[in-house]
């Protein structure tokens, strides 16, 4: 059984999430104790639950423990992992794109196709929202062999939540490595700038308009499209911006909006974090850094790539993969090497 302490490291859900997609893959039964004992609010919040029985779902697991609040799981997978048609509601604006993101590895091994539709919040602070998702971390994700495709079907905010997105893998034999020790030269950089409900106060245009001023005078010519949209629950926003370069890598920033957050504060935020980790040299984002961890871990053969900063979550994440599949990870300075585990899918 692998055993793991939940407040370890960054001591946050995506330990949770990750330890719950391995286990499936693996096969393996998981006592996770102490679960986000460090924050605020511990144990399993709407989305970390909504993550755990998604998992459970697509291998037939048994799970003890799954309530929000508890601190303690006993999670045991089944043998098989059935793609098909599958919907999960996270019930409150929790992140979809972080269940989205818990469910593609095992999808990938899935016996068969999978369609997943998850109904949450796709904008939000403290994740990756949708569109960052769609356009860097998916991508990257695709360079490995994955056959991974995500949509917005409708946006959803917090605190009412109620956006939809649907989530597309179909089973691979395996994943490659990533090659990514140089950045390359930037040869485009694109955003989206989305609203709803706020077309009259011009939100995405200031927004586009903001950014891309930012950028040009830093040498950078950004394509960012507005999308005004009357179909979500509430008001609401979002700016994402991404670069990507003549060695295929995706560099991207993201920023929701919230009550009393100027557009120009979101486009000023997201600029600036665009530039700063395209000035770091760095061949991924602060945020796509960790994200790749656990993809780089299944692929058959060595991943390297350079971060802007090492966070918490990068640090938690090698801990975590070299703890439950025992591959080999290094970290020089602001350079990852993952000794990929080679996992057979089929």
């Amino acid at each position: 059984m692998i055993e793991i302490d939940g407040s370890s490291q960054s001591g946050s859900g995506t330990i949770l999430r990750y330890s719950v997609a391995l286990a499936t893959m693996s096969g393996e039964a998981l006592h996770l104790s102490r679960i986000r004992a460090k924050r605020p609010k511990p144990g399993l919040r709407a989305q970390h639950l909504a993550a755990v029985r998604a998992c459970a779902r697509l291998s037939a697991a048994e799970v003890e423990g799954d309530e929000v609040g508890s601190q303690e799981i006993l999670y045991r997978p089944g043998r098989t992992i059935s793609g098909g048609d599958y919907r999960f509601d996270i019930g409150t604006a929790g992140s979809a794109v972080m269940a989205a993101f818990t469910l593609i590895p095992p999808a990938l091994a899935a016996d068969g196709p999978s369609r997943v539709t998850i109904t949450g919040g796709l904008f939000q602070d403290f994740a990756p929202t949708f569109f960052h998702m769609q356009n860097v971390l998916v991508p990257m994700v695709r360079m490995m062999g994955a056959d991974v495709n995500v949509r917005m079907v409708r946006p959803g905010y917090a605190p009412d939540g109620q956006g939809m997105l649907v989530l597309e893998v179909k089973p691979v034999p395996e994943l490659v490595p990533l090659r990514l020790a140089e950045r390359g030269n930037v040869v485009s950089v694109r955003g989206i700038a989305l609203s709803s409900h706020l077309r009259e106060q011009q939100v995405g245009s200031r927004m586009a308009d903001r950014c891309r001023d930012r950028l040009r005078k830093r040498g950078y010519r950004a394509i960012v499209d507005i999308v005004d949209d009357s179909t979500a629950v509430q008001r609401g926003a979002g700016l994402t911006v991404w670069a990507e370069t003549d060695r295929g890598c995706r560099i991207g920033a993201d920023r929701a909006g919230k009550q009393g957050r100027r557009s120009e504060a979101i486009a000023d935020f997201t600029a600036t974090s665009l530039l700063e980790d395209l000035d770091s040299g760095a061949s991924t984002d602060r945020h796509t850094a960790d994200q790749l961890i656990l993809f780089a871990a299944l692929a058959e053969g060595a991943t390297e790539y350079v971060v802007p900063r090492v966070t918490d979550h990068v640090e938690a994440n090698l801990w975590l993969v070299e703890k439950i599949l025992g591959v080999r990870t290094t970290l020089k300075k602001h350079t990852v090497r993952i000794e990929g585990k080679g996992m057979r899918f089929g």
